[in-house]
């Protein structure tokens, strides 16, 4: 048995509204515009139940092949679900012209509207027309009623949608809602004049029979056409709700990686503030403790030297008589005295160094390597390499501070016979390098068991804070290197760049 054109029609013509009402009911609700979300939701509706309708004609369509009429009761569930279906179309584009929330109050009485003039008409209508043509004239009469303003309804809204998606540089899906509101405005305009031939007008002159006799096809083709391209941009539009979470998403990451930024400058400014301070501190201790302290152990010393000298040209000499009790006890407090004199210039040398503010990094790296060398019974060498360059004071202490602290480790803990400073000038960066003999450590594993020293963090931090590089290379038994490359910029680029250096 050949099955109809018109038969399929039918089927592919629900096909479409079915597939599009349940790709909008699953990703209906993924959009982020709240206004666009609800409504989606009767365009589902929509979908589902005009497909079903559809559908209902197909089986008619089938029943009366083989001569078995239907009972009237599905004819009355038929118009039922048009008349729905094309109410929830209605309210589909009254929603999305809602575009405030006083709005969103006001857009049902759209589809309020229209369902109570089609309700009046078919009251009317019922009363005129007998029982075997009611059926046919209230389907002419809903399409006429309901279908045409719901579909243009929903064609202005996915105008004012394409709108919105341009709005937000969604261009590709504006121009699909376009073609969706084109698709719409015709199924509405064209689909829903030519209806079938009843004896209401102008039913009885514009209806099926007419669109075949000009355009050679049935106007259900038409509608199924129309309705297929409708429901592939609406699809198509769909993806922009994937587009909008992923865009938000790249925003929140976005915002998230800001905040971080942001959050480790402020941690960087907050230890720059703390080691500015910290070297601000030193350099007032030292220089209170050289003010207050040292000269006053420096006056304790020449006041115990006077001492002795007097007692000892005002005592009578008594041959070769050793001498007395006193004279060794002044004599003890003389020398202690010149060893706490001894140690407090050395305690306010590490706490910042004359030489580094008076005669530089170089000088600075020399003597405090030549002091340590001798303290601690170890050769150390200091080499210079590249052509020298003025740094700026903080780049400076830094490095003076990163050697003492390597240094240190390396007396300390490494246990080194010997260890090599090596500062080397590049054009756009100055390194320090030290090395030592000593018995070294497994690093990785002190990463992973989180045992790397203070000392080690704060160099690296200094070096950071610079924009600089940290490494440091050890293995047990190996000796350990530590190497630190911080930019720097040529002083005329420095003064360029300056604004106090443009006078005035």
């Amino acid at each position: 048995m050949t099955i109809p054109p018109i038969i399929l029609i039918y089927f592919f013509y629900g096909l479409a509204f079915f597939s599009m009402g349940l790709l909008v009911l699953v990703e209906g609700g993924r959009a982020l515009d709240a206004r666009l979300r609800r409504a989606l939701r009767p365009l589902a509706a929509f979908g589902l139940v005009h497909a079903l309708h559809e559908w209902l004609e197909m089986f008619e369509a089938i029943a009366s092949l083989d001569g078995d009429p239907l009972p009237d009761w599905l004819f009355g569930v038929r118009l039922a679900m048009l008349a729905f279906s094309f109410l929830s179309l209605g309210a589909f584009g009254s929603y999305l012209l809602a575009v405030s929330r006083q709005a969103w109050r006001l857009s049902l009485l759209a589809p309020l509207g229209l369902e109570a003039v089609w309700v009046f008409g078919i009251l009317l209508l019922k009363n005129r027309y007998p029982i075997p043509d009611l059926w046919t004239v209230a389907d002419v009469w809903t399409r006429y009623a309901l279908a045409i303003p719901s579909a243009l309804l929903a064609a202005v809204g996915l105008v004012m949608q394409q709108r919105v998606f341009r709005r937000a540089g969604l261009a590709t899906f504006g121009r699909d809602a376009l073609w969706a509101a084109v698709a719409l405005g015709w199924y509405g305009l064209v689909g829903q004049i030519f209806v079938r031939a009843s004896a209401l007008p102008p039913s009885n002159v514009l209806n099926e029979e007419l669109f075949l006799q000009m355009f050679g096809i049935p106007v259900q083709l038409f509608r199924a056409v129309v309705a297929v391209l409708a429901s592939v941009f609406i699809m198509r539009f769909l993806r922009a709700f994937q587009v909008e979470i992923d865009g938000q998403i790249a925003r929140l990451q976005e915002e998230k990686l800001r905040e971080a930024e942001q959050r480790e400058a402020l941690r960087g400014e907050m230890v720059k503030r703390v080691i500015d301070a910290q070297e601000s501190e030193r350099q007032r201790i030292a220089r209170e403790l050289h003010d207050e302290t040292g000269q006053a152990l420096t006056a304790i010393g020449l006041g115990l030297r006077g001492l002795t000298t007097a007692l000892q040209s005002a005592r009578p000499r008594k041959g070769t008589a050793g001498p007395s009790r006193a004279d060794q006890t002044l004599h003890q407090l003389q020398n202690l005295t010149a060893h706490s004199l001894t140690e407090l210039q050395r305690l306010i040398a590490d706490l910042r160094p004359s030489h580094l503010d008076d005669l530089g990094l170089h000088s600075a790296l020399r003597w405090y390597s030549h002091d340590l060398g001798e303290r601690a019974a170890i050769k150390v060498e200091v080499e210079f390499k590249g052509e020298e360059r003025e740094l700026p004071p903080q780049v400076k202490t830094a490095l003076f501070r990163i050697s003492q602290e390597a240094l240190t480790n390396a007396v300390k803990h490494a246990l080194a016979d010997h260890v090599r400073v090596t500062l080397y000038y590049a054009p756009e960066t100055v390194s320090l390098r030290i090395t030592d003999d000593g018995q070294g450590f497994d690093l990785p594993a002190a990463r992973l068991s989180q045992r790397i020293s203070w000392g080690l963090k704060n160099m690296e931090e200094r070096a950071t804070l610079l924009g600089g590089r940290f490494t440091i290379r050890s293995r047990p038994g190996q000796g350990t290197t530590v190497e630190i490359s911080i930019p720097i910029q040529a002083p005329q680029e420095e003064n360029d760049d300056d604004p106090s250096a443009a006078g005035g």
